[in-house]
């Protein structure tokens, strides 16, 4: 028989822990429920793996959520962002009908309105070898005047610099940005600027 690795053992205790005290004379049913909830518990674990998977590869940028819709053909939610530059930029989630699809349109109109940091991957057309659709892994709230975190906009403008560590260091020097604590909107777009002029 194979070994159970350590991580196996943690699901069952949590699994355990969620089924609650077991009755006596109630052994095997529990047993069941402790066996079923395991198992669950793996499912939950894989999918959340490749969830943030995709999001650990997602391209970031920050934008005002306008508008959230249903797209006719595709039944997946259409989102409406506006760049700091002015340009629109449409985004699209899964179909409303998957439980991510459904998560993500709801959260999305809870932010119209909203400054939003955006986390986005490019899926494949059915059928179409060199075109694909902007996809929506992920929306962070950053409220009604678009204050970035620190950390969000230096990986911005890492991601801008081509990951470039130094060059990404020049620009935001170069942008006068602070260190620490959050920046506007306006001050993140004036890095990536510098990060773009470095290249």
């Amino acid at each position: 028989m194979g070994a159970v690795d350590s991580s196996h053992y943690s699901l069952v205790i949590a699994a355990a822990h969620a089924a609650g005290p077991c009755a006596p004379g109630e052994e095997a049913a529990w047993g069941r429920r402790v066996h079923g909830l395991t198992v669950d518990l793996h499912l939950i674990a894989q999918q959340a793996r490749q969830d943030i998977e995709r999001l650990e590869s997602a391209r970031t940028f920050i934008a005002f959520l306008e508008k959230v819709e249903i797209e006719g053909s595709s039944r997946r939610g259409l989102l409406t962002l506006r760049l700091p530059s002015g340009e629109s930029e449409p985004i699209r989630t899964e179909q409303e009908n998957t439980d991510r699809g459904r998560a993500l349109i709801e959260r999305a109109r809870s932010l119209e309105g909203r400054w939003v940091l955006v986390y986005r991957y490019n899926e494949r057309k059915t059928g179409q070898r060199t075109q694909s659709v902007r996809m929506l892994a992920h929306l962070m709230d950053l409220g009604g005047d678009g204050a970035v975190p620190n950390t969000t906009a230096k990986k911005i403008v890492l991601q801008e610099a081509g990951g470039d560590t130094a060059r990404a260091q020049e620009a935001w020097a170069a942008a006068g940005l602070p260190g620490t604590g959050p920046i506007s909107v306006d001050q993140m777009e004036q890095g990536r600027a510098a990060a773009r002029k470095a290249r």
